[in-house]
C-alpha cells in the first residue's frame, strides 16, 4: 500500500495533458504517452520521438530523465531553463519483472559518498529479499554493459560497469522503490539506493590508465623538445693526408671557410700536430691567414656602404628640415596682422595650434641633425687620433710620470690644506685677544704677514710640545709594560720551582701550603712577600698541588711516551676525557707547562698543516742530569 501511495503521489502533478496523435498500444501506453513519458519495456515503435516528448532525454540511457513538468508538448520551441531550487521530478520505470516507482519529490535527494577515481562499480542496497541477479541485471542493464553482478545474502549487491560515465546513469535510480511483479508481500519490496563503491580493480586500471596518459605526455613533450632543438653540429672527422688535402682546398674557398677552420681547430687542439705532420699544417694556418686581407676589403666595402646610407639620411633630413622651414615661414606670414585679421576665431586658433606643432617637430629634427654632426666630429677626433699613434706611445711612457705627478699633487694639496686649518685657528685667537682687549672696538686691526707667520709657528711650537709630551708618556707605559711582563715571567719561574720541589715532599703542609700558592697565582692575587726575594726559599719545595694532578701527570706521559712523535693538545684531552670527563684542556695545558723538564711543546708539519705537538721528555732530563 505504501508503494501504491508513493506512485499515485508522483503521479499527482503530471496532469499535462499531450494532445499527440498514437498507435493503439494498450491503455497502458496511451496514458504514458499523454502524460510525455516514454513506457519502458513496451515492445514496438516509441510512440512519440525522444527529443520533442522528454527534455534532456539521453537515448543511450534506456530510462526517464528529469523532465520538466512544465514543458509545452512537442513544440520545437526550446523551454525555459529549469531554476536550481526546483525540484527533479521522476517518473515511474516499468520493467517486465518489476516496478520502480520514484520517492517524494518533496523529499531531500539520497546522499553519496565521494566519488574514488575511476569508479566504475555502484553498491545496491535496500533491494527486496525476493530480488535475483535476473531482476538486478534487468534493472541496471539499461544503463551500460555490466561486467559483473556480486549479490550478497543481506539484499544488497556490488554493480561493476564498462565505462565510468554509466555510474551516473545507475545513480538516478538512487530512491526508488522497487516491487516485483505486483505482490504486496515486504519480501517483494524495497527503497533501493545506490552509491559510488571503491573497487581495487577500478583503481588499478584508473592507475594503469593515468600511467598510460603520463607516458604519452612525456612522450609528446620530448617530440616538442627535439621539435625546437637545435641540429647537433656534424662530427669532426679524423686527420688523415686525405682530409687534410680536401681541408687545404675548402680553405681556400670563401664559401666553406667558415667550416674548414672549425674543423682545422678541432685537429689543432686534439693534438694531431707533430713532426711529420708540421708542414701540411702550417700551409693551411697560411691558407687561413692568406683571407686576413679579404676580410678587412669586405669590411672597408661596409663601412663605405655605411657611410653612404649615412649621407643619404643626412641629406633626407636636411630635406625634410628645409621643408619644416619653408611651412614654418608660411605659418609666420600668415600670423602678421595683414593677413591675420581676415580669419576668423576658429581659423586663427586652428593656424596657432598647426604652427606650434610645426615648430615641435622641426625643433626635433634640428636637434636629431646636430646629433648626427656632434657623431661626425667624434668619429674624425677618433681618426686623428689613430693616425698620430706616437702621441698614444708617448702618453704610455709618460704614465710613470703623470702617477708622480699626481701623488706629489695629492700631497702638496694635503699640505695646503693643513696650512689653511693653522691660518684658521690663528685668526680665531687673534680675534678673541683683539675682542678681549678692546671690547668696545668692533673694527679691529689687520695684522701683518709677519705677525701672522709669528703667531703660526708659536702654534705650530704648542703643538710640537704636545707631541713630545705624548711621546715620553707612551715610552713611560711601554716600560711599565715590560716591567710587568719580567714580572710574570719571574712569578712563572718561580712557581714552576715550587712545582718540581713539591713532588718530592710528602708532608700535609707541605701540599696546603703549595696548593694555597697554586690558587693565588691562578687568581693573579700573588701577596708581594713572595716577591721578596729574602723570603723565596721558603716556598721553593715545588711539585704537583693534588693528587688528582698527580694522575693526571702519570696518565698524560704515559700516553705521550707511546707518541713518540708527539700528540696536540686536542687529542690528548680526547683521551683524558674518557676517564675523566671534568678535566679540561686548559688544566692540562697549565700542567704541562709547568713542568718545561719532562713535557715540551714543538711544531710540527708545513704551511696549513702547520700544529703544535706535546713530548715527553722526561728521560731525556734524567740523562742529562
Amino acid at each position: 500500500m505504501a508503494s501504491a501511495a508513493d506512485g499515485a503521489g508522483s503521479l499527482g502533478p503530471e496532469q499535462n495533458h499531450l494532445n499527440v496523435p498514437v498507435a493503439d498500444h494498450g491503455p497502458w501506453a496511451t496514458a504514458m504517452n499523454n502524460l510525455g513519458i516514454l513506457p519502458v519495456g513496451i515492445s514496438g515503435q516509441p510512440l512519440v520521438s525522444d527529443p520533442l516528448c522528454i527534455q534532456r532525454f539521453d537515448p543511450g540511457l534506456g530510462l526517464i530523465t528529469p523532465i520538466n513538468p512544465m514543458m509545452a508538448g512537442i513544440s520545437l520551441v526550446p523551454p525555459p531553463p529549469v531554476p536550481p531550487d526546483v525540484p527533479i521530478i521522476k517518473e515511474i520505470i516499468h520493467c517486465k519483472s518489476c516496478t520502480l516507482f520514484p520517492q517524494n519529490p518533496n523529499l531531500p535527494p539520497p546522499s553519496t559518498r565521494e566519488r574514488p577515481p575511476g569508479c566504475k562499480t555502484v553498491f545496491v542496497g535496500g533491494l527486496p529479499e525476493n530480488a535475483t541477479e535476473e531482476i538486478i541485471r534487468e534493472v541496471f542493464d539499461p544503463c551500460g554493459e555490466i561486467t559483473a553482478i556480486r549479490k550478497s545474502k543481506k539484499n544488497f549487491c556490488h554493480i561493476r560497469f564498462t565505462e565510468e560515465f554509466m555510474i551516473d546513469k545507475a545513480l538516478y535510480l538512487s530512491g526508488y522503490r522497487m516491487r516485483i511483479g505486483s505482490s504486496t508481500d515486504k519480501k517483494d519490496s524495497g527503497r533501493i539506493h545506490v552509491d559510488f563503491a571503491q573497487a581495487r580493480d577500478d583503481l588499478y586500471e584508473w592507475e594503469c590508465k593515468q600511467r598510460l596518459l603520463a607516458r604519452e605526455e612525456r612522450h609528446r613533450r620530448k617530440i616538442h623538445e627535439d621539435r625546437l632543438r637545435l641540429p647537433s653540429p656534424p662530427p669532426i672527422v679524423h686527420y688523415t693526408e686525405h682530409e687534410a688535402a680536401l681541408l687545404a682546398e675548402r680553405l681556400k674557398d670563401d664559401n666553406k671557410f667558415s667550416e674548414a677552420t672549425a674543423v682545422l681547430f678541432t685537429w689543432i687542439e686534439r693534438g694531431e700536430v707533430n713532426r711529420r705532420t708540421s708542414n701540411h699544417f702550417y700551409s693551411m694556418i697560411q691558407s687561413a691567414n692568406s683571407h686576413v686581407r679579404r676580410l678587412m676589403s669586405e669590411k672597408a666595402l661596409h663601412e663605405e656602404e655605411m657611410e653612404r646610407a649615412k649621407e643619404a639620411f643626412k641629406n633626407a633630413l636636411l630635406a625634410i628640415l628645409t621643408q619644416f622651414e619653408q611651412i614654418t615661414s608660411v605659418f609666420t606670414a600668415a600670423t602678421r596682422q595683414k593677413a591675420w585679421d581676415h580669419f576668423s576665431k576658429a581659423q586663427r586658433k586652428n593656424i596657432d595650434i598647426w604652427r606650434k606643432q610645426c615648430e615641435e617637430l622641426r625643433n626635433a629634427h634640428s636637434e636629431e641633425i646636430m646629433g648626427i654632426r656632434r657623431e661626425e666630429e667624434m668619429e674624425m677626433s677618433d681618426d686623428d687620433s689613430e693616425e698620430i699613434p706616437s702621441k698614444r706611445l708617448r702618453s704610455e711612457e709618460n704614465g710613470v710620470c703623470d702617477q708622480t705627478q699626481a701623488s706629489l699633487k695629492e700631497e702638496n694639496d694635503s699640505l695646503r690644506w693643513q696650512l689653511d686649518a693653522y691660518r684658521n685657528e690663528v685668526e680665531l685667537l687673534r680675534k678673541e685677544q683683539s675682542r678681549v682687549g678692546r671690547p668696545d672696538d668692533d673694527h679691529t686691526h689687520v695684522p701683518s704677514p709677519e705677525a701672522q707667520i709669528q703667531l703660526l709657528q708659536q702654534s705650530m711650537h704648542s703643538m710640537q710640545q704636545q707631541l713630545l709630551s705624548l711621546q715620553e708618556k707612551l715610552s713611560n707605559k711601554e716600560a711599565e709594560l715590560e716591567e710587568t711582563r719580567d714580572e710574570h715571567r719571574y712569578l712563572e719561574v718561580e712557581v714552576l720551582s715550587l712545582r718540581e720541589k713539591l713532588l718530592g715532599s710528602d708532608g700535609e703542609v707541605a701540599e696546603g701550603t703549595s696548593q694555597e700558592f697554586h690558587e693565588k697565582s691562578v687568581n693573579g692575587c700573588v701577596p708581594s712577600m713572595y716577591l721578596n726575594r729574602d723570603r723565596r726559599a721558603e716556598f721553593r719545595r715545588g711539585g704537583v698541588a693534588s693528587e688528582k694532578e698527580a694522575l693526571l701527570l702519570g696518565v698524560i706521559s704515559t700516553f705521550l711516551h707511546v707518541h713518540p712523535f708527539g700528540a696536540n693538545l686536542e687529542y690528548l684531552w680526547s683521551y683524558v676525557q674518557r676517564l675523566d670527563s671534568k678535566v679540561s684542556a686548559v688544566e692540562l695545558e697549565r700542567l704541562m707547562v709547568r713542568l718545561p723538564s719532562m713535557f715540551r711543546q714543538e711544531l710540527s708539519g708545513v704551511g696549513a698543516t702547520l700544529e703544535k705537538r706535546w713530548k715527553f721528555c722526561g728521560f731525556d732530563s734524567l740523562s742529562s742530569a
